[in-house]
């Protein structure tokens, strides 16, 4: 997860650059295309290689599935040689990378089966900590390789052209072989129960005298939705947040696009480093209250960030006064705008226009977001976010059991993968049209909806092993008494205990 995910974000800050001097026809728009390809390309990958790894070694789509980023990577450095069509070549780079991190759904698939429930929730812990450790170090080695230049060397015998663009995914793809390399030498098939104990898989080729069989039953399909629903709206909200971090900054602070991508990245890769810092102390505080109440705990904390972001007070933010030449100002008089141009200082005709862009008209009559309230939010987000994504898919692999997860984690993956394209297309249409009230408006509404959400199928939210192995050795009549005590709402413990002794169950075991 660590060398995938620094694959991955190594390229990210130079893609536009990139995209720009390899096709000049390439636009922002299309830019959105080749970020949001990735997200495809993983989305419709994740239950392929999920199905494949319920049935064959997991090493076997973790292999396949790497060795296509690794091909995708080098196809990236040569996206600039063809006479025409680069951007095109770029977009299926990118969206065949995507397609290689479809494996996310198998290595999530992997520690769900190879962990106890007991350490399942350390484990999910330890692999999200590790995924955004490598998300902090790609942009960092990103900015080493911009000391080679645009120009770089290149090496005619294979046409290949070594700069700032083709070094990061170079090293991508060096990064990729090395992990194939790991997987076929030290990974080994592991398969245990919910208890610990080690069980007969068809992942696992190994003997054991100890082996129990899986145990067969239903899974809650109500609670696999409703956590699906979760970790996408947790995914989207954090997709929408990335995007209009810069955006937001650059209207309310009259940053120039040199500040934003500098302050900005700086931000960032602070929510990253505490996003490490929350992954570690979840392990510990999961013992004590449990994965329900940190999810709702951090969907309470991603509320309250948002709802800070909301703007409040009577000081508004820099209009661009260049562009109020152009008469442009949509339901403005002449007073207002003579007004407005008395109180706007002129910025230096060199960095071009700064601060909000007055054919926003939200701009003129929005408040501003003061930067502590910004950069508050940004702390109660970074401590929200990651509590929620490693609470949603470790309840979601308990929910699941001990069978074989690959197809369900492939959809899990999918429905992260949907938020990441829907979450910065919403915002940057609502943003753009409405203004920052509507938009933090809206995502303070979506997470209100969601708490509500979890507080319905909270109780369904449990293990498999919690209800589904006694489930199955009651006898019918014994499954009828238990679920007319639930609709009737008095199922006591003396009334469940009458029950189950007399199935001639130990009652002292259940």
């Amino acid at each position: 997860m660590f060398l995938s995910s620094v694959g991955f974000s190594i390229v990210i800050m130079s893609i536009w650059p990139y995209l720009q001097k390899i096709d000049q026809t390439a636009d922002a728009s299309f830019l959105g295309w080749v970020i949001a390809s990735f997200s495809l390309g993983q989305m419709v990958a994740s239950p392929i290689f999920g199905l494949w790894s319920n049935y064959r070694p997991r090493k076997e789509p973790l292999t396949v599935s790497i060795f296509i980023s690794v091909a995708a990577n080098c196809l990236y450095a040569y996206v600039q040689v063809p006479a025409s069509h680069n951007k095109y070549y770029m977009l299926v780079a990118r969206g065949l990378v995507g397609f290689g991190a479809g494996n996310v759904a198998v290595i999530r698939s992997y520690i769900a089966g190879a962990t106890s429930l007991q350490e399942r929730t350390s484990s999910m812990a330890n692999t999200s900590a590790c995924q955004a450790l490598g998300f902090i170090l790609g942009p960092v080695f990103q900015t080493c390789f911009a000391l080679i230049g645009e120009k770089g060397v290149t090496w005619d015998t294979i046409k290949l052209q070594i700069n700032m663009y083709t070094a990061p995914v170079l090293l991508g793809a060096f990064l990729g072989i090395l992990n194939i390399i790991l997987i076929l030498t030290i990974l080994r098939e592991h398969h245990v129960d919910d208890s610990g104990r080690q069980c007969k898989n068809i992942n696992f080729e190994e003997a054991s005298t100890d082996e129990v069989q899986v145990p067969q039953g239903n899974i809650d399909q109500v609670a696999v939705v409703a956590t699906n629903v979760l970790f996408f709206v947790i995914l989207f909200i954090f997709a929408l947040f990335e995007t209009i971090v810069t955006p937001l900054t650059m209207d309310m602070y009259a940053w120039t696009r040199e500040q934003a991508v500098l302050y900005d990245g700086i931000i960032l890769a602070a929510l990253g480093v505490e996003a490490v810092i929350i992954f570690m102390g979840i392990k510990l505080l999961s013992k004590k209250v449990g994965e329900r109440a940190i999810l709702l705990g951090g969907l309470i904390v991603v509320w309250v960030g948002f709802f800070i972001l909301l703007p409040w007070g009577h000081q508004f933010p820099k209009i661009q006064w260049e562009d109020l030449h152009n008469n442009s100002i949509p339901n403005t008089t002449f007073g207002e705008i003579i007004i407005t141009l008395w109180k706007i200082p002129r910025e230096d005709h060199n960095e071009g226009p700064t601060g909000c862009p007055v054919e926003q008209a939200w701009c003129l009559y929005t408040p501003m977001i003061h930067l502590a309230q910004f950069l508050t939010s940004a702390v109660l987000i970074g401590i929200g976010y990651p509590s929620c994504n490693v609470m949603s898919y470790t309840l979601y692999s308990k929910i699941l059991g001990p069978k074989p997860q690959g197809v369900y984690m492939g959809w899990l993956t999918a429905s992260g993968s949907a938020a990441r394209i829907l979450g910065p297309i919403f915002i940057s249409q609502v943003y753009a049209a409405w203004g920052p009230r509507w938009a933090f408006s809206l995502v303070c509404g979506m997470v209100l909806l969601t708490i509500t959400l979890l507080g319905v199928v909270s109780r369904r939210l449990i293990a498999f092993s919690a209800f589904s192995v006694l489930w199955l050795v009651l006898p019918k009549g014994a499954r009828n008494q238990i679920k007319g005590l639930i609709l009737a709402k008095n199922g006591t413990i003396k009334a469940l205990r009458r029950i189950i002794s007399a199935a001639n169950l130990n009652t002292s075991n259940v």
